[in-house]
C-alpha cells in the first residue's frame, strides 16, 4: 500500500452525517498508512462508534462491532499491532488518535476522535495522533452527545455506514 498522499483524506459516512479526516503522515507514517489500508479494504464499513464519553472522545474501529455477540466491542483488531509513533501534537477537539491497550505498541484498528481539550491533555505523548477532523465538526458533536449505557456504549448504535479515501 502506498503511503498517504499529501491531499488524501478519509471520509466516514455515519448515520449521523459525514466526517472528513486529514492525516499527519510526517508525524505518524505507519499509523496513517495502516488506517488508509483498512479504509480502502472496507474494514470500517458497518462498524460502530462503540464507546462515547461526552467531553472526552468517541471511539470506533472495532471489527467485533459488526457481529451479533453482545459485549465484545472494544476487543477486536486487524490481527496486527503497530509500534507507537508518539509525537509533539496535542489531543485537542477533532484530533484523530489510535486507541490501544496498556501496551504502547498495541494499536491496531481502533481509533478515537477527541471532543475537547479539557479531558484529553493526559493523552499527549501516550497515544499516537495521526490526523484530525477537517469537515463534520457538527457530526462529531452530535455523536458526542448520544445517550450511553453500560461501558459508555451508545444506547442506539452509531454506525460508520461507509468509509473511503478521497484525494483533493
Amino acid at each position: 500500500m502506498e503511503p498517504v498522499g499529501a491531499n488524501e483524506k478519509a471520509v466516514l459516512e455515519t448515520n449521523y452525517g459525514k466526517m472528513v479526516l486529514a492525516f499527519f503522515p510526517d508525524k505518524a507514517p505507519m499509523h496513517c498508512t495502516s488506517f488508509k489500508r483498512l479504509v480502502s479494504a472496507g474494514y470500517y464499513d458497518c462498524t460502530t462508534f462503540h464507546r462515547v464519553i461526552p467531553g472526552f472522545m468517541i471511539q470506533g474501529g472495532d471489527i467485533n462491532s459488526k457481529d451479533a455477540i453482545i459485549g465484545n466491542e472494544g476487543t477486536g483488531g486487524p490481527g496486527y499491532s503497530l509500534p507507537a509513533e508518539f509525537n509533539d501534537l496535542h489531543h485537542d477537539k477533532g484530533i484523530l488518535s489510535m486507541a490501544r491497550s496498556a501496551d504502547p505498541n498495541s494499536a491496531g484498528s481502533q481509533f478515537f476522535i477527541c471532543l475537547g481539550r479539557e479531558r484529553t491533555a493526559h493523552l499527549d505523548g501516550q497515544y499516537t495522533i495521526f490526523g484530525q477532523l477537517v469537515e463534520g465538526m457538527e457530526v462529531l458533536e452530535k455523536i458526542g452527545q448520544v445517550q450511553t449505557g453500560e461501558g459508555d456504549a451508545p444506547i442506539q448504535p452509531v454506525v460508520i455506514t461507509k468509509a473511503y479515501m478521497q484525494a483533493n
